[in-house]
């Protein structure tokens, strides 16, 4: 069995205990590695004067993978989203959110398992924005109101929404690619195209082109405010969804949602020369140190970053282990109780050793 070279980003908040506990059930599969541990987030800010240093983006270069945890971005501020950054300077242009129902979690469905694929690195968050009442502002103001023939309010603040044909045409090729590797039937692109016809026109019309190069998978399109009702509905007509960055976002909590919360939402950002692997919740500053909250996100997350490292024994093992921590339903978050106070709720680090001795016993 290989060692692996993998970066680690502990991350702030709650990052650095639910990481430890999924390091250590990571050891119990059995697969090594070498973990290169790296600063990130309000503590890098604090002692390098940037929340990204370079030697973190240096690593996983180096390494080509990477497992994070959750990091503190201030709301309206200008502290700049490590987790926007990253994807923007490594071009981890695909992020992939699987939305699973575990049999015993708190699912709207049981019968929930479906992917999202949301493009990573253009739409609104490409971070092309202009701060209301700046010259700059301003000047597109007045330029874009000229152009478009339509009067946009003075005191507006402005932000370009790009999408790409090369953008759009790598994002939906590597759903095709995702649903091929893993016996998934049929991709869905997800728009607004019937508005926005010259954005989300131009993603629709090049996923239509990449459908045909891969007639061997299902292609359909939904409007995105439709999709959210669908899943709702009929989630079970659905398997992989591809979508531009906005929307991909919404869907990927609402599907969090469908399957109890962000407890159980992994993540994996991939492009063509890195991935870094992530839960989708939050630091959740005001519980960390107290061994509480639920360190489920980030070990699924694992499990997909061993599915790409090819360690795929070691990945069925550690979900199926979870899957049957959840399912017993004793060693679990207060998050996974029915009542948010039960007192039968477990800590972090009690959760890591259920599912480490779940390991061990399907290892016999």
């Amino acid at each position: 069995m290989a060692r692996h070279a993998v970066t680690l980003l502990p991350g702030d908040g709650v990052g650095p205990e639910i990481c430890d506990a999924t390091l250590r059930v990571l050891e119990a599969t059995g697969v090594e590695f070498d973990w290169d541990v790296q600063p990130a987030g309000e503590g890098a800010m604090q002692e390098f004067g940037t929340p990204l240093p370079p030697p973190v983006l240096e690593s996983i270069r180096r390494t080509g993978v990477a497992l994070k945890g959750p990091i503190t971005t201030p709301v309206g501020t200008g502290f700049r989203s490590v987790n926007v950054a990253l994807r923007q300077e490594l071009d981890l242009y695909a992020l992939v959110r699987p939305v699973k129902a575990y049999r015993g979690a708190r699912n709207l469905r049981d019968d929930l398992d479906f992917v999202i694929v949301r493009e990573n690195t253009e739409d609104i968050y490409a971070g092309i924005e202009f701060e209301q009442g700046t010259p700059d502002c301003d000047r597109l103001l007045a330029e874009i109101s000229e152009l478009a023939h339509k009067k946009i309010r003075p005191d507006s603040g402005l932000s370009i929404k790009p999408i790409s044909i090369s953008g759009s045409d790598r994002v939906v090729q590597f759903a095709f690619d995702y649903a091929r590797r893993n016996g998934r039937r049929l991709v869905t692109a997800v728009h607004k195209a019937n508005i926005m016809k010259h954005t989300d026109g131009l993603f629709l019309a090049t996923a239509r082109k990449v459908a045909e190069r891969n007639p061997d998978i299902q292609f359909n399109d939904r409007i995105v405010d439709n999709m959210c009702m669908q899943l709702v509905l009929r989630p079970y007509e659905y398997d992989v969804l591809c979508c531009p960055n906005l929307y991909g976002d919404i869907i990927s909590d609402l599907g969090a949602g469908m399957i109890g919360g962000l407890g159980l939402a992994p993540g994996a950002n991939i492009g063509a020369s890195a991935a870094v692997f992530e839960a989708t919740h939050g630091s959740a500053p005001k519980y960390a140190g107290q061994n509480r909250v639920n360190p489920m996100a980030v070990m699924l997350s694992a499990v997909l970053m061993l599915r790409h490292l090819e360690e795929t024994e070691a990945a069925d093992a550690m979900e199926s282990a979870i899957a049957l921590v959840i399912k017993e339903g004793k060693a679990l978050t207060y998050d996974m109780k029915a009542d948010r106070s039960d007192p039968t709720a477990v800590g972090t680090s009690q959760v890591a050793d259920a599912v480490i001795a779940k390991i061990r016993v399907g290892a016999r």
